[in-house]
């Protein structure tokens, strides 16, 4: 039985203490995280119902964020999309980024022309206005919450494919690489077993920061009306559906919209601190 030697020579990276402000954020991405997945067990029942008396009601002790036109709880709105906001994120970024690595995969570990007409698709991929591409895809199959992940992920894999492939095509140039070939490792094998979980720490730094940016263009999707609608707790949807109430109620679209923007920079910024982490010489003096 034949093995592959393992990758020597590369010096072990020494651990970066993390700065107060990389704490910072980590420990907000950690409350975001937890807010989606325990909050919703804390909200009252009343975020679902209508109570005209107490609508539009400002931030106040019992209200920390107000209340909304149909006087629900604001805060406990937000705590309860946050589930459905950050689940929809991660499983947009993990469809096409499955999507995106398998393509990758049988691009590098077939003939040259498989290769080729793989990549081919990719640019034309790239080249698309991914954000026009999935409101036309969303709108298609009709507005909800499902049709725009669905979208996103359709139009999401080229920018990993590409990245992962050409990461793909640099560990094959390795010397562990080249050891395997000479052991006769078939090249399917080589490709799954060694340079394929050899090339995907790089892309741990774009999912995190695509998070974010789902974040962000789920809730664009929901505000124009091809999202998750009114009265899904989304973030998106929870702004579209306060829209009219900008000048009378500021409340209620000010806070969403801050959860919004507060989660997408969060994760944004723990992906540039995974990038550091991972190569310190992009730490600035």
């Amino acid at each position: 039985m034949t093995t592959v030697p393992a990758m020597s020579g590369a010096p072990r990276r020494r651990r970066l203490a993390l700065s107060p402000f990389d704490a910072a954020v980590i420990v907000l991405v950690c409350v975001l995280l937890l807010a989606a997945v325990v909050g919703p067990f804390f909200a009252p029942d009343s975020i679902y119902t209508s109570d005209i008396a107490n609508s539009l009601m400002p931030p106040s002790a019992a209200n920390w964020f107000g209340t909304d036109d149909q006087g629900r709880d604001v805060f406990w709105r937000l705590v309860a999309g946050a589930r459905t906001t950050l689940l929809s994120s991660f499983l947009v970024v993990t469809l096409y980024s499955l999507i995106g690595v398998t393509i990758a995969t049988v691009a590098a570990a077939g003939p040259r022309w498989l290769d080729e007409a793989l990549m081919r698709l990719t640019d034309i991929g790239l080249a698309l206005p991914s954000m026009i591409v999935a409101l036309g895809f969303a709108a298609a199959m009709g507005p909800s919450l499902k049709s725009a992940i669905i979208a996103m992920a359709i139009t999401g894999w080229p920018t990993t494919a590409r990245l992962l492939r050409g990461i793909m095509r640099q560990t094959m140039e390795s010397q562990f690489v080249a050891g395997a070939r000479v052991l006769g490792v078939s090249r399917w094998r080589l490709m799954t077993k060694h340079v394929l979980p050899n090339s995907l720490d790089v892309l741990i730094v774009k999912w995190a920061g695509d998070i974010g940016n789902t974040v962000l263009v789920l809730a664009s999707l929901s505000f124009i009306g091809v999202g998750a609608q009114p009265p899904s707790p989304e973030w998106g949807a929870t702004i579209a559906g306060a829209r009219g109430y900008v000048s009378t109620a500021w409340w209620t679209v000010v806070m969403p919209g801050a959860a919004v923007a507060i989660t997408s920079i969060a994760f944004g910024l723990l992906g540039e601190i995974i990038q550091v982490r991972r190569d310190p010489s992009l730490r600035g003096n």
